[in-house]
């Protein structure tokens, strides 16, 4: 083909994808802003729009989860600990054999299904990581700032046992669950030592992070921006607050938080510093007793991080 022929044709064909691309984002626009889409959790989504987010899940998961590596998880101790969690974490929205789901759990789109093959379709530390991190856009929460590192772990080998349980076994096993030692609390993990999300946890994996520590001793390590960004987000604090940094919908529940580094005082009585603003995080009541602001029982360390966040915001 000649020079000239060739880059006439290579020129139509970009110019035929770029013109496709634009109908294409012209198309989305017109869905999108005439409301076309319905978002209602009474209907479901179309079939070939279901399959393309399942697949994609599936894929992403597999992805971020190939470098964690599971610890034992066969231990009566460590699945008893499992079913606990299982029965204040799970079972409201996935049922389990012989549970059904309540009701808020059989009414989402898409459905969260029963957990009782989980363990067939994926492996335990694609389990994990779902546990730790949930799935966006899905209700499926991320546990990773609410259990402790070995309460995830423990979730996973309960349900790596559910494919063989009756009826009869799972109520066996909550009441096993019922006459155990209850779990370690999340902020006495923190306090043990809190990872920074990103290193290897129990699992000696890429996954793992929160409790890293733990067996350095009692202590909370120094504020870390970065984790306090994400730790406002687990603790829904976008629900109520525009926060720079944290995507969320334009809120005005409770006041913006642009600038919050510079102002002088926290809830009109405290002196801004970390330390202040960690605290009213954490006890807001006690700081302002008229306050609306809840408490969402936050941890001694993501309090930190949240509050060393909040100091880069001038």
């Amino acid at each position: 083909m000649p020079s000239n022929r060739r880059k006439l044709v290579l020129k139509t064909v970009a110019a035929t994808a770029a013109g496709l691309a634009a109908l294409g984002a012209l198309g989305a626009y017109a869905v999108i802003e005439g409301g076309w889409y319905n978002v209602a959790a009474n209907r479901q989504h179309w079939q070939p729009v279901h399959t393309m987010l399942e697949q994609a899940m599936h894929a992403s998961v597999r992805r971020r989860a190939s470098g964690i590596s599971p610890p034992l998880l066969d231990e009566p101790d460590m699945i008893t600990r499992g079913a606990a969690m299982y029965r204040s974490h799970c079972v409201a929205c996935h049922g389990g054999p012989g549970v059904a789901q309540e009701k808020f759990g059989q009414s989402m789109q898409p459905v969260p299904g029963p957990l009782v093959d989980a363990a067939r379709r994926w492996k335990p530390a694609e389990m994990y990581w779902i546990i730790r991190h949930g799935i966006k856009m899905s209700g499926m929460p991320a546990w990773e700032y609410h259990m402790a590192e070995q309460d995830l772990w423990a979730t996973v080998a309960f349900l790596a046992e559910l494919p063989r349980m009756t009826p009869r076994d799972y109520g066996n096993w909550m009441a096993q669950a019922d006459a155990a030692a209850p779990p370690v609390s999340k902020d006495t993990l923190d306090q043990a030592g809190a990872g920074d999300g990103t290193g290897a946890g129990a699992g000696g994996g890429t996954g793992a992070g929160i409790g890293d520590g733990a067996a350095a001793g009692t202590r909370t390590v120094p504020g870390r921006p970065a984790r306090g960004r994400v730790a406002l987000t687990q603790y829904a604090c976008h629900a109520c607050h525009m926060i720079p940094g944290v995507t969320g919908s334009k809120v005005w529940v409770g006041p913006p938080l642009k600038g919050i580094a510079s102002r002088a005082l926290i809830a009109g009585r405290l002196p801004n510093s970390s330390a202040n603003l960690a605290r009213w995080v954490r006890e807001p009541s006690h700081v302002e007793p008229r306050t609306a602001m809840p408490v969402l029982g936050v941890s001694e360390q993501d309090a930190l991080d949240i509050a060393a966040y909040l100091q880069t915001l001038h």
